[in-house]
Order: C-alpha cells, then structure tokens, then sequence
C-alpha cells in the first residue's frame, strides 16, 4: 500500500508532456510489464484477461485464509506488512497516556492478549446483553433498537454495512441542500450478506441457510442459551421477514429513490410499528427536524415487523446479533464458530487469518487516521503527493480534451459537465485535516470494550456533523487503505496513499504501464462524477441532472448497452454477471479506460512511444490495465460478490478493453474472435 520510492520517473513522464530522445531513453528501462504472466496461448481477442495473466492463473495459489488473490492482495499485504510494523512500534517509545500513540500500542495489545479475553467471557457485552433481557415492551424494544444505531457507510456505493443493526445511519450534505448536512436512514437486520440469502432458490442459497441456523445454534448455545435450536428457527424465520421487506441492490442504487425527506413526525404516519420518538431519542436524532429515508419501502416493512412480531422474537434476534458482531473478540470458541460460517462456509476460506492480521485490520480500522498518520510519514512523503497529483491534472486535462471532442453532446451539457469537471476536488494521499482520537477511551486490557466505544465515538463523531456546515474535503477513507473512492455529493475524489504504489503506480516502470494502471483507476474515479449516478448532481453535488433530454437519451441507450455486453458474462455454471447492478461500475471502467489512454498519448507529445521488451506502448498499456484485475477466487466468495456488490468480477472488468478501438490494431483482434466487437457495438460514453 505505501509507495516506498521517491516518485520522479512516472511524475516527470506525466508532466512534461514531452520529452528529449535521452530522457524518455532514460526513463523508460523497464516495461512495467510481467511478461512471465503472459499466455501467450491464448488469442488477446478471444480472452485478454487470461492472455494477460494466464501463466500466472496457472501458478497461483489462493492463500489459506484469503478468499481471493491478486493483485489488489499484493498492494494490500505489502500495506499491511507496513502498518503492522508501525502498530507495534507505535508504544515504544513509551508515548505518554492519551496520546495516539499510546492508545494504537494499547489497542493493539489488547487484541492480542487472548489470555485475558478468555478470563473475561462475555463480561465485556453485560450492558448490551442487559439492556435486550430488559425489554418488557415495545416501548423498550425501540429503545434498545435505537441505542444500537450506528454510522453506516456511503448508501450510493454500498448498502447495509452494519447488517446486525436494523437500521443504519449515514451523514452528508442533503440530496437537495448542499449546504447542510442531512442524516440518511438507511435498511439493515441480516446477519447473512444480503436478501438473495434468504429468498433465492438457487440450491447453494438453500444450502447457506441450512448452515446458517446450523451456525447460530452453536453460537447461541455456546453462550448458554437455553433451548438453542428453538431460538435459532426463531430468528431464521424473523430474519427472512426482514429480508422480504428490504428493497434489492438496484433500487437502493437509484438516488432518486432515495430523495425523501421525512419530518420526524412523519416515520409514524409513513412507517407505523416502531415507536419513532422513543427510537429517535434513543439514537441522537431527536433533534433533527427532517431525516431522509434512503429506502422508504424498506423502512415501512421493517418498522411494521418490530410490532408484528413477538416481542421474544426480537429479543433473541438481538442476543445472536450482539453475539455475532461481537465474536471475534469474545474467548476463541466464539471466534472459530464465526469463523466457520463466515469464512469458511459463506467465502470458502480454509483457514482463519493469524491474529496479528486481524488486529492490525481492527486498529486500522477503529483509529485509523491515527495510524494514517504514522503510515504517510514514513512511506508517503509531500513530494510523492505532488507527482500523483500533477498525474491527476493530466487525466482531468484529457477529460476536459474529450468533452469537447464528444459530437453527441449538445452545448448546454457540454458547459456543465465543465463547470462540474473544473469543480471536482481530488484528495490524494491523506486528507488535509486528521480525526482527533482524544475523547476515545483505549484500555490495554479490554479489547472488546474498546471496539464498542471505538464504535460509539464514530457514531457520535457523525452526529456532531449535524447542522453544521458541510466539511467539502472530508476523507472516507484512511491513508492506508488499498482503494479509491468518488463522492458524488462532495463532488470530490479520494486516492489514499496506499493505493499508489508497484504495481499500480512504479515510478521505474515507463507513462504506458503506469497511465494503463493507476492512470485507468483514477480515470475511473473521475468518470464516476459523470456516469448513472454522477450524471445526477451538479457541480455542488446537489442532485440536479444537468443533461438535455437528447443528451440523456444518449446516454442511458449506452449505458443498457453495457448492461446487455456484462448480462453475457457467465462467472459461475448458471450464473451471469448482472449488468444493471454493476453498470455505474462498468460505465466508469470503459470511460476511465478511455481517458487513460488519451492522456498516456498526450503525455508522449507526439513522439512515438519505444517499444520496450517487445510490446509497443500500446500494448504495454492495455497489459497494464488487464494486470491490474488479475485476480484469482474461489467459487463461495465470487457468489457472494454477484449477490452483495456493484462492482463486476475482475477478469470481466478486464475484458473492458473491447470497447476501445485502439485495442483491436494493438493486438490484431480479428472479426470471428470471442471479445470481438463491431465498431458500432462498441460502448462510448466520455
């Protein structure tokens, strides 16, 4: 994840736009190619993911406790390898209590001292388990269930992320007021991946539920629940409930969907069954005049459940929730049951993580811009931040070029996609402001109790955003994290530090491996502002389409035919990719491809690019893309991911490169070959 080398080479290729005969000879002493993963058995036009990486396919091995492996694992283990180092020397200069320092040491420690997680027992969830045993009544019951809310992640790029929760809580500017921010209520209540668990009649979904009440049985009866298997069926049947009542994945991705603004007074009228003022109080919110309801028809049916439903019922569903998420930090044998089904059942993964790595996932995750801070220190200095950012200008430069170049768009639109590109703030590195751990209690000796209040302190940090003003450079996510992100309601990119390094940014490899790597995933970011759900919000991230009808016309015709092209994709017997679920994704991977490969030739200043090991430019740069997505999975964890995830699998996304036309003479794709497409079928947007 950190970029450990100083960034000249890629930075000065990106910046001159041109470069002397000797200076471009210079830099160029590599391909940035791992010509040793080539099969060259294999016709690029037939499948150029498995052209790029067949002999590589044929070697690798899915590590033991991973689901998948490749190339984003590479980036993520050499992060992790790094912080690892950094969690465990944080303590050693005996920093001072209360300092981040110290509590990174702490945490760390606690996590690993398994002996006293052991003695403790379920001790650290008394109140929790107190407070459910407590219900006597409805009342109560919306009581406990807003006490739990908690702060979710960004809806429009991902859905229930605390799934034990009923509901979840999300804080931004308003769909319709950019300048105040809005808390979003958004669906929860699954302790399996998504609804398709529940409902499908797929026979491995059948097959997963078996397992799962097979699991909470164990869980519950590990903890002394009396009567187990009774309480599992229980809250099998109450779960199915909640999952017939959530709306899918597509229709949580349409934001207008989402546009309802609801009064507090209203949830009783629009969601009668929970007692709203009890569960707002509970939860913070009962000071906010107007709450958006992200899936109204998820939050109807799930509020109506909490009293239809026997109140027993709820309450053992509360006990195997809390014992659940909780489980990894509660004595071993509840670890190893979590485990077992949601690892080895539900992703296939024959072995669970060492516990140093969980414990270094856990910190980065419960003080993570504490660690982010160490983390740039030492692996990304300012003059790193400056070359990836002057690499960014140069794919929005291409951008703003293709705009003007795009015969199908009319003036009107062309000027606010301008206005919108000019707008875009792009975050690199780290964020220019650190989270403030202070107030966060971090014990040595209490390794759940700190997750909890690690928890807490997040939520209460997304309600303190409430009536205040909208923080426009605000980071969702941490400097350490191997990822990148578009914020449609900020109108703003995240690429953390992490990200940028070999092989998707190597300052010793030549502009076409790095421009087909990290240059098509920042392209992909930025076309993110102006794709399905882009297309909606304005330069000030308030949601406004600002196409003309022609244009949008346009644009949604291409997009569905994206979505018939990944609709082919068979990733399992019986199985397709599912091209309206993934199309925002899919859209953003042709157009961040496309102004990749324009800013790569722009950057050459109309020189011909050298051939390097035997690939031209041109082919260096498509390798480079389809080595990027080299990816190996096993079958479990690939369903989920078709269930659960917006995102196509890897070696489809790599088969993006059929919609480019400089692809076909690069690798003299023929008619008549698999991936070939006419030029009319190709897919262009931006």
């Amino acid at each position: 994840m950190q970029p450990t080398r100083w960034i000249f080479t890629a930075a000065m290729i990106c910046a001159t736009g041109s470069l002397s005969a000797a200076q471009l000879e210079a830099s160029l002493d590599v391909s940035g190619i791992d010509s040793a993963g080539i099969d060259h058995s294999v016709k690029p036009g037939d499948d150029f993911f498995r052209y790029a990486n067949g002999d590589w396919l044929k070697t690798a091995q899915i590590p033991a406790d991973r689901s998948s492996t490749g190339t984003f694992l590479k980036v993520f283990e050499q992060a992790e390898k790094d912080t690892a180092a950094l969690i465990r020397n944080a303590g050693a200069d005996h920093s001072a209590a209360g300092s981040s320092a110290r509590k990174i040491a702490d945490y760390y420690s606690a996590w690993m001292d398994t002996a006293a997680i052991e003695k403790h027992g379920l001790a650290p969830l008394k109140r929790e388990l107190a407070q459910i045993d407590a219900i006597a009544s409805r009342r109560d019951l919306a009581r406990v269930l807003g006490s739990r809310l908690r702060a979710d992640v960004d809806p429009i790029n991902a859905t229930n992320f605390y799934t034990e929760n009923l509901f979840g809580l999300f804080v931004a500017q308003g769909l319709e007021d950019p300048s105040r921010n809005t808390a979003y209520l958004l669906k929860g209540g699954l302790g399996m991946p998504s609804r398709d668990y529940y409902l499908s009649n797929d026979p491995h979904m059948t097959a997963f539920r078996a397992k799962y009440q097979t699991y909470v049985t164990a869980l519950l009866k590990q903890a002394g629940i009396v009567d187990a298997e009774a309480s599992a069926a229980t809250i099998l049947d109450l779960e199915t409930k909640i999952a017939k009542a959530q709306s899918s994945l597509i229709d949580s991705q349409d934001v207008h969907k989402a546009n309802n603004l609801w009064h507090a007074s209203d949830f009783a009228q629009k969601a009668p069954g929970l007692d709203w003022a009890v569960y707002f109080k509970a939860a913070g919110l009962d000071g906010q005049p107007q709450i958006d309801a992200w899936q109204p028809a998820a939050i109807t049916g799930l509020s109506a459940l909490t009293a239809s439903e026997p109140l027993q019922a709820w309450k053992e569903l509360l006990i195997f929730h809390t014992l659940d998420h909780n489980a990894g930090l509660l004595p071993q044998a509840y670890a190893d049951l979590s485990f077992d089904f949601h690892g080895r059942t539900l992703q296939g993964t024959p072995a669970q993580q060492p516990r140093w790595k969980r414990a270094v996932g856990a910190t980065n995750t419960d003080l993570g811009d504490a660690v982010g801070q160490l983390y740039v220190k030492h692996y990304f200095p300012a003059s790193s931040k400056v070359a990836v950012q002057q690499l960014v200008r140069n794919l929005i430069a291409a951008f703003n070029d293709r705009i003007d170049t795009l015969s199908w768009m009319t003036p009107a639109t062309r000027q606010k996609a301008k206005a919108k590109l000019v707008t875009l703030r792009v975050g690199v590195g780290y964020p220019e402001t650190w989270r403030d751990y202070g107030s966060l209690d971090i014990r040595a000796d209490d390794a759940l109790g700190n997750h909890l209040r690690a928890e807490r302190f997040e939520y209460a940090h997304q309600l303190a955003k409430l009536g205040q003003p909208v923080d426009r450079g605000e980071w969702w996510m941490t400097p350490q994290t191997v990822n990148a992100v578009n914020l449609p309601l900020q109108n703003a990119l995240n690429f953390p530090a992490a990200i940028l390094q070999p092989p998707f940014f190597d300052p010793k490899a030549d502009a076409a491996a790095n421009y087909g790597a990290i240059g098509a995933i920042i392209g992909h970011e930025i076309s993110h502002s102006f794709d399905n759900t882009g297309a909606e919000f304005d330069a000030r991230g308030k949601l406004e389409n600002w196409w003309t009808p022609a244009d949008l016309d346009h644009f949604k015709a291409a997009g569905q035919q994206l979505v018939k092209q990944f609709d082919q994709y068979q990733a399992l017997p019986g199985l397709h990719v599912n091209g309206e679920q993934t199309l925002g994704e899919n859209i953003a991977d042709v157009s961040g491809l496309t102004i990749a490969y324009l800013a790569y030739h722009k950057s050459l200043g109309d020189k011909p690019a050298p051939v390097i090991d035997g690939l031209t430019g041109d082919q260096r740069f498509f390798l480079a893309f389809g080595q990027a997505w080299r990816s190996k999975i096993r079958d479990d964890a690939l369903r989920q991911r078709l269930n659960t995830d917006v995102h196509a699998p890897a070696d489809f996304r790599a088969q993006t490169v059929r919609n480019l036309d400089a692809w076909y003479p690069a690798f003299e794709v023929k008619p008549g070959e698999k991936l070939y497409l006419d030029p009319q079928e190709r897919v262009k947007i931006w």
